[in-house]
């Protein structure tokens, strides 16, 4: 598949599977973060989740998404290798571990984990990851500001931003794309307003 047809269809999944359920999820009291797993052979939708942290604080939309999965019929099941996982929101520290050990080669965001911060105000990605895993240099015992919080593509996974993505297809798919995404941005800000007047009664850690 040609990659503005497949931005397509992981747009639509987030727009027609993941946000429904987000939208329930929110008006529970969980964060708007959600995920899905699809097949590489036709794109179809496996499972769809979405935050269920007022169950488990380790219920993030990857991890819900990847409990979901491996609770499927091993028969209905197909193999990790065999499937395309796709985030909201790109994964934090949590999500890309969930992600690694579950052995997906692969994942798709939409979000940038400096739009959680900045335009969903929720900062403890950047955060989390600076604070426990971003060791000082030895000789200034200062992280340097320019240092990628992760490893984008290594020996288990390959990371897609779906914005990145977008940004090198010619004008035509671009503009298409592009307000597919500002459409989608306008439905997750809404979401995002939705959990932020009412985070904090529902008991999650790190609201």
């Amino acid at each position: 598949m040609e990659t503005p047809d497949l931005i397509e269809r992981l747009l639509d999944v987030i727009e027609n599977s993941i946000a429904p359920v987000t939208a329930d999820g929110v008006a529970r009291g969980n964060k708007l973060f959600g995920a899905a797993i699809l097949r590489k052979s036709d794109l179809s939708v496996v499972v769809a989740e979405t935050n269920n942290e007022i169950e488990n604080p380790l219920w993030h939309g990857e991890m819900h998404a990847i409990k979901r999965f491996f609770e499927l019929p091993a028969a209905e099941r197909p193999d990790v290798k065999d499937c395309l996982f796709l985030a909201t929101h790109e994964p934090c520290s949590l999500c890309l571990s969930g992600i690694t050990w579950s052995g997906f080669d692969n994942f798709y965001y939409l979000f940038s984990h400096a739009d959680s911060r900045d335009s969903f105000a929720i900062p403890y990605d950047i955060q989390i990851l600076k604070a426990v895993y971003a060791v000082p240099e030895p000789e200034t015992g200062l992280v340097s500001a320019n240092r990628d919080l992760y490893n984008r593509q290594n020996q288990f996974w390959t990371s897609h931003s779906l914005q990145q993505l977008i940004a090198g297809l010619d004008r035509a798919h671009k503009e298409l794309l592009l307000a597919r995404v500002d459409d989608l941005t306008a439905l997750y800000r809404d979401l995002s307003a939705t959990y932020q007047k009412s985070k904090g009664g529902k008991g999650i850690p790190l609201a």
